[in-house]
């Protein structure tokens, strides 16, 4: 089938010759390119520059016979426009410099414009877009409750527990905070789709940090305002967070064409509890990379028999690829994909 076509025919459900396969980090740490650019340049500096951008996002797709690219930019990139004083710290990630824990901080805000302050993502997109167009482009954003946990906390946590005290303690101005993301992320996803991203990618890494009854509450109403949103782009969608088998349900009523999954759970467990509905995006354990060309292909054999029809099924790892990957092993692992989902739709 057209190349181009394959990763969002999956998304939507439907029959493709291959599981697509793109990997989440593709572009960046583990390949040398990146790390060359990185030795010169701070990286929000390669991702405000669509000439550095587009040449990162390119990298990964000369190497391997992947399905898709995904833009080369970070979530924190509507910071930029929101007059959030922060600094990404090598090893740490987002640091804020004030962390925002009430309404006043909220308030300040600045109203943002998706051309104005993220404008150089779109034409990242449409650089790649120009030097491959046989192939999609992934389009993404953060969650809003991962955004607001960012600038809640002042940086990456592991409990979240200052974002959890104040959604609790002021339900009112994590809500606030909340519908702000909401409208910013619809903003930037536009701009996306509309620069020409194929498919996009929600990324709410740390939502599965939340008991069920706050996710369905507070996150939930949120997601669906997103995705309803989006429909009219008519680009499919994906949502993906990390450490959330206890909400796979709710997810699954989130709007998105598609679930990302991350490692905790076999595909065919998580396709029980959500339906033949959705379109399921997963789930190698990102450590077999780290592995020997056996151990990956054994490992990833099993994710893709766990969905033994393949239908609804992107290929892909349950976070991002590990910096100390050796790219032949990626190489290896993009190729028995393809290679025994096409056998496997042969017999």
């Amino acid at each position: 089938m057209n190349r181009r076509d394959r990763l969002a025919s999956a998304l939507r459900g439907e029959p493709t010759d291959v599981v697509p396969v793109w990997l989440m980090r593709q572009a960046g740490r583990h390949l040398p390119g990146y790390r060359a650019l990185r030795a010169q340049h701070p990286i929000l500096d390669l991702v405000k520059d669509p000439e550095h951008a587009a040449e990162i996002t390119l990298e990964p797709l000369a190497r391997y016979d992947l399905d898709a690219g995904v833009v080369f930019a970070d979530i924190t990139v509507p910071f930029l426009g929101l007059g959030v004083d922060f600094r990404m710290v090598e090893g740490v990630g987002p640091v804020i410099a004030v962390p925002l824990r009430d309404r006043a901080g909220v308030d300040r805000l600045r109203p943002f414009d998706a051309e104005r302050d993220a404008g150089f993502v779109g034409e990242a997109i449409r650089r790649f877009r120009a030097a491959r167009p046989d192939r999609p482009i992934v389009g993404f954003a953060g969650g809003p409750f991962t955004l607001a946990s960012y600038l809640v906390e002042g940086k990456p946590s592991r409990d979240h527990e200052a974002a959890k005290r104040l959604l609790f303690a002021d339900a009112a101005t994590f809500g606030a905070l909340l519908d702000r993301l909401t409208e910013i992320t619809i903003a930037y996803l536009t701009m996306q789709a509309r620069a020409g991203a194929g498919a996009l990618q929600l990324f709410d890494t740390w939502a599965g940090s939340l008991p069920r009854s706050a996710f369905e509450r507070e996150v939930l109403p949120r997601l669906r305002t997103i995705f309803d949103a989006l429909a009219s782009e008519r680009v499919p969608t994906i949502y993906f967070s990390v450490g959330s088998s206890h909400l796979l349900e709710l997810e699954a009523r989130c709007g998105a064409n598609a679930l990302g999954v991350d490692s905790r759970m076999p595909l065919d467990r998580v396709r029980a509890i959500v339906g033949p509905e959705i379109a399921l995006q997963g789930n190698l354990d990102p450590a077999a990379l780290l592995t020997d060309p056996a151990t990956v292909v054994r490992m990833a054999r099993e994710v893709l028999d766990a969905l033994p029809d393949g239908r609804g099924h992107i290929f892909n790892l349950g976070h991002g690829v590990p910096p100390a990957t050796e790219p032949a092993i990626v190489e290896r692992l993009v190729g028995f994909v393809h290679e025994h989902s096409a056998a496997r739709t042969a017999r």
